[in-house]
């Protein structure tokens, strides 16, 4: 990536001593110039020397439509962020571009009109990522709003908007929207168009941005492929496809995202590199999927050159600070976690990691450093407990928290030392407010925290809610610590201030069709120095 020329240098030479650098620039250059051009005077009587012309082949023109796939951007920080696109003028067939590499110019600008452009430069969209770009841009005025866009071989992409963090010090306010678990297959992201009325600072992603599911002759909008993803092209044919969502589209254009996955990324409940069924995927075959899946994340997700992928790895888990206001810190609660336990026994062994050591290390370093007013920690799946057994006993469900039962208590040690935590979850495709306790074990341990668990965007569709009152109201007795219990899809938006947090709950009516009314918002509050949450 090349910065724009103009931009002054923080140390530039002193005019004598520039007029010397062009003065002996010029010499050199003269002196390589001869050197490359002069030829030998012929001998007498010889055919003189006459250069041939050389031939460079002229590359064939690019398709259009280049930008199918729209724009986006990410991981803000004070001064600058990440912005994303994919030349992909046949997205549903690998991408439809030649095999060579291609120069990408970028500018960002002050005003949605490009009149006051305060950085630029180009970038490489190599054939090896897709032709994905990301271009990592510092220098950026914080706590502004900035717009970009990109230009490739004459075509130009549509124009996005994003938004810089912060400075360090400042104690402001913050509006973050947290989303999962988009199911094409399931319904319409109708969610998006209210998330863009709201006009969010940041978007939070917690996981399941694709499914991995073949197509259903029965769905609401049906998956592309003949089958599940294993290759590479085929995990980019379904980002493509999930990208073509109007309404998605215009969400990443319209704010940064901060994003990590989940499973469905991948394979259903995989765990490290296990697969959920490794009779039928055994590892030599399994590995190479995960190396596709990983890859082709990387390649549609506004992530820094950190997220590139070595083979079938990937660091996702990454501290942006928003001000001394809030910390976030980002798990990967897939890739290094043992397989998931089968019984309670096993739920409770010591030897289960969900983190692995050096993430876990990473995390309670950042809780116990943090400057920050509120520490907010985003986790693909749900901390605190779901006791499933009505009654006397406990049953849990494995593939969360609950099934690494030794390591989520360590982390409740951590929080409850720390101030203001709050946990953002998804992948339960529902809502589930909690206040965090100590101790679940205990019926009178305190209360340390709180976290909501995001509703989906789409899976799981216009669930039944009679069906799901049936199911979940009979457990609240068995899990005092929930406090807000929903089956619709949407989001969750924060309003965080020094004060408090003002959390909604923001629903639509329904996913079946491409626009949806929006449910009234429930509200609640977190308050600054107070563990837990309320409705309001």
């Amino acid at each position: 990536m090349s910065q724009d020329p103009t931009a002054p240098s923080p140390a530039g030479p002193s005019p004598t001593g520039r007029r010397r650098f062009l003065a002996s620039g010029a010499a050199a250059l003269g002196a390589a110039t001869a050197g490359q051009l002069a030829a030998p005077a012929p001998a007498l009587g010889a055919t003189p020397y006459v250069p041939r012309p050389v031939h460079r082949p002229t590359a064939a023109p690019l398709p259009d439509g280049l930008f199918t796939l729209g724009v986006a951007s990410g991981d803000p920080l004070p001064d600058g962020v990440v912005l994303w696109t994919r030349l992909a003028p046949d997205p549903l067939n690998g991408g439809g571009m030649p095999g060579r590499a291609v120069e990408v110019e970028w500018q960002v600008a002050a005003d949605s009109r490009f009149r006051h452009i305060v950085r630029r430069g180009t970038t490489r969209a190599e054939p090896a990522y897709g032709h994905s770009v990301h271009a990592d841009v510092r220098g950026l005025a914080p706590g502004r709003d900035h717009w970009y866009r990109f230009r490739a071989e004459g075509q130009l992409s549509p124009t996005g908007r994003t938004r810089t963090a912060p400075p360090p010090h400042a104690t402001g306010t913050l509006r973050l929207a947290l989303a999962s678990c988009q199911n094409w297959q399931h319904g319409y992201f109708s969610a998006y168009a209210d998330m863009a009325a709201q006009d969010p600072d940041a978007v939070l992603f917690v996981g399941d941005y694709i499914y991995e599911s073949g197509p259903s002759a029965t769905a609401v909008r049906r998956h592309e492929g003949a089958g599940e993803p294993v290759t590479l092209e085929q995990y980019r044919n379904r980002y493509a496809q999930y990208r073509a969502d109007p309404d998605l589209a215009r969400m990443h254009a319209s704010a940064p995202w901060i994003v990590t996955f989940d499973d469905h990324e991948v394979d259903n409940d995989y765990a490290g590199e296990i697969p959920q069924d490794p009779d039928r995927q055994p590892h030599e075959a399994f590995v190479p999927r995960l190396t596709a899946a990983y890859q082709a994340f990387y390649e549609h997700m506004p992530v820094r050159a950190t997220a590139v992928p070595s083979g079938p790895h990937i660091r996702v888990h990454r501290r942006l600070d928003f001000g001394r206001l809030a910390r976030l810190q980002v798990l990967d609660t897939r890739q290094y976690r043992s397989d998931q336990a089968t019984t309670q026994e096993g739920a409770q062994s010591p030897l289960l990691t969900m983190l692995g050591a050096s993430q876990k290390r990473w995390l309670v370093e950042g809780l116990r450093d943090s400057p920050a007013r509120w520490n907010l920690i985003a986790s693909q799946i749900m901390l605190a407990e779901t006791d499933l057994l009505p009654g006397v006993g406990k049953r849990w469900y494995y593939d969360a928290w609950d099934g690494y039962q030794a390591e989520r208590n360590e982390l409740l040690g951590e929080l409850a030392a720390i101030r203001n935590p709050v946990v953002l979850s998804g992948d339960r495709h529902l809502t589930m407010v909690s206040d965090l306790r100590r101790d679940y074990a205990d019926p009178a341990s305190r209360t340390i925290g709180a976290e909501f668990v995001g509703c989906s965007i789409s899976s799981n569709g216009d669930q039944d809610q009679d069906a799901f009152r049936a199911q979940w109201d009979p457990l609240r007795a068995d899990n005092p610590h929930w406090k807000l219990l929903d089956a619709h899809r949407g989001y969750h938006l924060f309003d965080i201030g020094r004060d408090g947090i003002d959390a909604q709950v923001r629903t639509v009516e329904t996913v079946l069709s491409p626009a949806s009314p929006v449910r009234p918002p429930v509200r609640l509050r977190v308050d600054e120095g107070t563990p837990g949450v309320r409705l309001v």
